[in-house]
């Protein structure tokens, strides 16, 4: 009984990295950048964006996305659940009465769908499902080669009726932080490529701590137009419920649809990791390059709280599928 809870309670752990993150919002509540501090964090959070975004196109490879397209229709299912569903679905939340979600809070909802999948998440859950990594490893690549640019364009689309689009400073922004740091990595992948893999915990540290930059950055921004006179815990708790909602939409219909299309169930597993996951990774950064500086921690509240949903969900469906790959009606 003591070892059943202590199982459960293992899956349900709280990601470290979100802990760090949350500590980080509380030290910009209470010690934001301000002045000449604020202009060198803002400086430091646009060379951190351009560094993750520089390792992100020298970490992923081009020739695994070509290698899993011969797997067209479970990558094509992720891509439309990403790409289409989801930001459809952030939409319509965002159009629920300002009494359960308040007009600030709208556009990251908007913005949570229309983010990439996770790489290391869906890869490593499915990895754990006995699912089919191969295809989830081209599957997330794919996801974040089209995010760099996908999501900056869904983004200007959605939110056009709300908040205008995105200006022409935006997607000058968008070309010199996002997709020319994206590209030159892509270029120089055959020469710094296997140095990055080989201190693949190195980079993962920069990549970390550039994200904590951007929250610190963001929420600094936010407390300056005081985001928490216009944010309540009651706002917050019914924000934290449409990410439920919304995470178990995309997980029953990602299954539903796997099923509905007689894909076997290891790629199930891989089609409701990849579809489900939304990147907090590539969502900080891209977000400080999309949205005013004063608005960037009202739109990272959504992606928080879904991303850690996501990982405690996952872990326990993942040990859900291993347990059911390694019974005995399954292996006979």
């Amino acid at each position: 009984m003591i070892q059943a809870a202590r199982g459960v309670l293992a899956r349900f752990k709280i990601d470290p990295y979100i802990l760090a993150i949350l500590a980080t919002v509380v030290f910009a509540s209470l010690v934001p950048a301000r002045g000449q501090a604020a202009e060198v964090v803002g400086v430091a959070t646009k060379i951190g964006v351009a560094l993750v975004f520089f390792l992100h196109g020298a970490k992923l490879s081009p020739q695994a996305v070509i290698a899993g397209i011969s797997h067209w229709r479970l990558h094509l299912v992720v891509l439309l659940t990403t790409f289409a569903l989801f930001p459809l679905a952030g939409l319509l939340f965002s159009t629920l009465p300002a009494w359960i979600v308040p007009a600030a809070l709208a556009p990251g909802l908007i913005y949570l769908g229309c983010l990439p999948s996770t790489i290391q998440s869906a890869v490593g859950f499915t990895a754990v499902a006995r699912g089919n990594v191969a295809a989830a490893v081209c599957g997330a690549s794919a996801s974040n080669i089209l995010g760099v640019v996908v999501t900056p364009l869904l983004v200007g689309v959605l939110l056009s009726a709300q908040v205008g689009g995105l200006s022409l400073g935006a997607f000058e922004a968008i070309l010199l932080q996002l997709l020319a740091p994206f590209i030159a990595g892509q270029l120089l992948r055959r020469w710094i490529g296997g140095f990055i893999q080989r201190h693949s915990k190195q980079a993962s540290l920069v990549d970390r701590g550039s994200i904590l930059l951007v929250v610190y950055n963001a929420f600094s921004g936010a407390v300056a137009v005081g985001i928490w006179s216009q944010v309540s815990m009651g706002d917050l708790a019914r924000l934290a419920i449409i990410c439920l909602v919304l995470l178990v939409a995309s997980m029953g219909w990602t299954v539903w649809i796997s099923r509905r299309l007689k894909f076997p169930v290891e790629d199930e597993a891989t089609i409701l990791f990849g579809g489900s996951n939304k990147s907090l990774a590539a969502g900080a950064p891209m977000a400080a390059v999309l949205f005013p500086a004063a608005t960037v921690g009202f739109v990272l509240l959504p992606v928080m709280l879904y991303h850690q949903f996501q990982l405690m969900a996952c872990a326990a469906i993942a040990g859900h599928y291993a347990k059911r790959a390694d019974s005995p009606e399954q292996t006979s």
